[in-house]
């Protein structure tokens, strides 16, 4: 018999793990549930093993409900919600999967994310059940590719995650994916390790510059940028990281040359001020005028007939450090499908592709069973058998990795 998954949020991420797992032979039933009906019909009268289910992240029991009998329960909702997820999995003896971690399990973030490692990890592991944190494109794809990077090296000095955006299209469209998320992670203060220690750095700060052959001519400024792997990285340092004591996680393009002139401004503050007889956080009146990231197959389409202004992006991985004595770099590219290509293959943005597919791929490692661990990882804690799994399934779907060893 097949498995049942709970696809909860089926937004950009879910909606595309959704559609993977349909034509999985080992799943037998997707739930597909979210607060918004709309995109729960649309997703499940593409799907041929989906049936529909409204849920109230903000209710555990409406969670609970939906989840009954699901063998996985795959959260693609926005962070607030992942504390009562997490606890629906365990009331229900389901395994988990997420595409990033957590803020709302502590004040701290740094602290939400201990919680998870050191009361949820053995919660799940008594239970005997498997959760994975982290797993889209970045955080998720980029981590397993950091392993594949360092298994190269016998000690590593300094790792470099570096992820550009270059897709542009003509209308205004600064974002590919959830405009809260990316404008709540450009207004914060990022996390580097230096020098073995986890640090705040300045958002937008600390320049360098890349130039890499296909993205078009010249070099690319890339800076800080709020995200998850430098944090897990440094959790995971001296076990899965070979004792690496600088990490950075480097970002830049079109929706980060954006948003950079609103942080300076403090147009990204999220403190209300007073302004005439109103009083409004700047953030809030910022988002209300970026339009969302596009889902459907015709929004989609419409803007790939107005034309784009470019479809370039890298992911790449560098990691330095020793092997036989000698000073090594390892360069990782993830090459994957643009705009363009992935809407023909798949009717995705290219967004959607590499987080939703990438996601998809952690997904069919558990319908797989390929997962062995029992309480909860971050994805960068696969075994060398998995990560070459991954990637085996990745290859697939035109995603691969080219591997420079210097």
């Amino acid at each position: 018999m097949g498995k049942t998954l709970l696809i909860l949020g089926v937004g950009a991420q879910g909606s595309t793990v959704a559609k993977r797992m349909d034509e999985e032979p080992g799943v037998e039933k997707i739930i597909c549930a979210d607060f918004d009906e709309k995109a729960v019909a649309s997703i499940v009268g593409e799907l041929t093993k989906a049936v529909g289910a409204k849920v109230d992240a903000s209710d555990k029991g409406s969670i609970i409900a939906a989840a009954r009998g699901a063998d996985l329960i795959v959260n693609g909702l926005p962070l607030r919600w992942h504390g009562n997820v997490l606890d629906a999995a365990l009331e229900v003896g389901a395994d988990y999967q997420d595409f990033a971690a957590t803020d709302a399990l502590a004040e701290d973030w740094i602290d939400s994310i201990r919680v998870l490692y050191d009361v949820y990890g053995p919660k799940f592991a008594a239970a005997g059940h498997t959760a994975v944190i982290g797993t889209g494109s970045a955080p998720g794809l980029i981590c397993a590719a950091t392993r594949r990077a360092v298994r190269e090296l016998d000690s590593c000095d300094t790792i470099y995650n570096i992820v550009y955006e270059g897709v542009e299209a003509k209308r205004f469209l600064p974002f590919w994916w959830s405009p809260v998320t990316a404008l709540s992670d450009m207004s914060e203060e990022a996390y580097a390790v230096v020098d073995g220690e986890l640090v705040r750095t300045p958002a937008f700060g600390l320049p360098i510059q890349r130039e890499y052959g296909y993205m078009g001519t010249g070099p690319v400024t890339l800076g800080e940028h709020c995200h998850d792997e430098p944090v897990h990285y440094w959790f995971n340092r001296d076990a899965w990281f070979k004792g690496a004591k600088n990490i950075w996680f480097k970002y830049g393009g079109a929706g980060f040359e954006f948003a950079k002139p609103l942080y300076r401004a403090g147009l990204l503050s999220k403190t209300p001020e007073r302004i005439g007889d109103v009083s409004v956080a700047p953030f809030d009146v910022v988002l209300a005028h970026v339009p969302p990231a596009p889902k459907y197959h015709d929004e989609i389409k419409e803007i790939l007939d107005e034309g784009l202004v470019s479809d370039t992006g890298c992911m790449v991985v560098e990691a330095s450090g020793k092997k036989d004595g000698r000073d090594v770099l390892v360069t990782v590219h993830v090459m994957a499908p643009g705009l363009e290509d992935s809407f023909k293959l798949s009717g995705l943005t290219a967004e959607m592709y590499l987080t939703g597919q990438g996601g998809a791929l952690f997904t069919k490692m558990f319908v797989t069973d390929m997962f062995t661990q029992r309480g909860l990882i971050s994805s960068d804690m696969l075994t060398d058998e998995q990560v070459d799994y991954y990637f085996e399934e990745a290859a697939k779907l035109g995603i691969t990795l080219e591997i420079s060893v210097k």
